[in-house]
């Protein structure tokens, strides 16, 4: 039997409320697992263990598994079962891709938006984070910078004020967190990567759509490079 810590908390009164609700939970729950790499790519996930677990039935488990591998999360195998999908070196170049295509347009719709302070207020925070990691490194403060690019991606998918990019954004950045993984995060290339965030913040403060476009572009593909060159595959750009 599994523990009550390790298991999701129960949906609706009614069996199938009931359900619907843990199939939510698990599935939410599984897939924070694999973006955070709890769940690492090329993992089994048995059935059995999982259920036992997560203390839920097979079908709310099953209903999850269908939706992470619509997600491309999760690879089911008849006769073998479900897995975590590894991450190929096309699917990092492809998920960059659509993230340069989704963030640029995105970053012109915050910048026409009349409601642009807080970017003003973004970039200086980076442009400390970009201080800070010229001065002292990393020093375990990753967590509490990528918290600050997380309020930069919120603020950006906002100010879009269009919920169908809002959500197309939201899938590509869920890849791109498992993604992260793969790259060397040195202190050089969180510096620069703070600075690059600061010149988006500073042209969508500023209204320059063009000019907030050029930087998202920039910062894509010097990610990207990054993790490639970490893949030793840049050749294939």
């Amino acid at each position: 039997m599994a523990s009550d810590e390790g298991a999701v908390k129960p949906g609706s009164d009614d069996h199938e409320g009931h359900t619907v609700g843990q199939g939510e939970q698990v599935y939410e729950r599984l897939r924070e697992e694999i973006v955070e790499w709890d769940l690492a790519p090329g993992t089994h996930l048995n059935e059995t263990r999982l259920a036992e677990r997560l203390g839920v039935s097979r079908t709310p488990l099953r209903e999850a598994l269908l939706r992470l591998s619509r997600d491309r999360l999760v690879r089911l195998s008849p006769g073998r079962g479900a897995f975590v999908t590894e991450i190929a070196l096309q699917d990092v170049v492809h998920q960059f891709q659509m993230r340069e295509a989704l963030e640029t347009h995105a970053v012109r719709l915050c910048a026409r938006n009349a409601e642009r302070a807080v970017f003003g207020a973004l970039a200086v925070d980076f442009l400390r984070w970009e201080e800070h990691f010229a001065r002292e490194g990393v020093h375990g403060a990753e967590t509490e910078y990528y918290a600050l690019t997380d309020r930069l991606d919120a603020a950006i998918a906002e100010g879009t004020g269009n919920p169908y990019l809002r959500e197309s954004l939201a899938d590509v950045r869920r890849h791109l967190r498992r993604m992260r993984r793969l790259a060397r995060r040195t202190p050089e290339r969180l510096r620069v990567g703070a600075g690059e965030h600061a010149r988006i913040c500073r042209a969508a403060r500023e209204g320059a759509e063009e000019e907030a476009a050029r930087a998202v572009a920039d910062h894509v593909n010097n990610s990207l490079r990054h993790i490639l060159d970490a893949l030793g595959g840049g050749a294939s750009r």
